[in-house]
C-alpha cells in the first residue's frame, strides 16, 4: 500500500462533486444539424484521489444512455488520466494526457476512440472541462481532423443542483 497524501491536483478535481444537470448540443452524423439533449450527473470522490461521474442523458432517438466517468491525477507522470465509458457503445476511452491551464480553471484531457468515418480507424479526441464558476462547468469534446485541425462537435454546460 502507498502511504501518499492527495495533491493539490487531485483538491482541484473535488470542485466538480455534487450533483448536476446538464444540457448539451452534439452533432451525432457528420454533417447533420446538431441535436440538443438533457441529462443529470452525480460525482462522488473515491478516497480522496479519484472522481467517479455517473450520468444519464437523453440519446438520439428517445432513448436514455448511461455514462461512467473517472478521473484522477497521477503525480509520477504529472497529469491527469481517467477512463469513460457509455452505454451507447463498445469503446473504453481512456483518458492518458491531461494537463489543466496555468489559471486553473481548463482541464484538457485526450484520448484516442473510433474515427467519425467508421471505418475501424482510430482519431484523436480531446474533452475540455472550463470552471465558468463554482456551480457552473463547460464541457467540450472535439476531434483532430487530418489537416491537423481541432473541430468541435460536442458542447454541454452543467448547473449545480440545489
Amino acid at each position: 500500500m502507498m502511504n501518499t497524501e492527495p495533491h493539490e491536483q487531485h483538491r482541484w478535481l473535488d470542485q466538480l462533486v455534487g450533483e448536476w444537470t446538464s444540457e448539451s448540443e452534439a452533432v451525432c452524423e457528420p454533417g447533420a444539424a446538431p441535436q440538443k439533449f438533457k441529462g443529470t450527473e452525480s460525482v462522488r470522490a473515491l478516497g480522496g484521489y479519484w472522481l467517479l461521474c455517473e450520468g444519464r442523458a437523453e440519446m438520439p432517438g428517445g432513448e436514455t444512455g448511461t455514462m461512467l466517468l473517472t478521473l484522477g491525477y497521477d503525480p509520477q507522470a504529472a497529469r491527469y488520466t481517467g477512463t469513460w465509458v457509455g452505454s451507447m457503445m463498445s469503446h473504453l476511452w481512456i483518458y492518458t494526457n491531461g494537463s489543466l491551464d496555468a489559471a486553473g480553471k481548463v482541464l484538457t484531457l485526450e484520448s484516442q476512440g473510433p474515427s467519425f468515418s467508421g471505418d475501424g480507424t482510430l482519431a484523436t479526441y480531446r474533452d475540455v472541462i472550463e470552471i465558468k464558476s463554482p456551480d457552473h462547468r463547460l464541457l467540450t469534446s472535439h476531434v483532430l481532423g487530418d489537416s491537423g485541425e481541432w473541430t468541435q462537435f460536442m458542447t454541454a454546460n452543467y448547473h449545480r443542483k440545489w
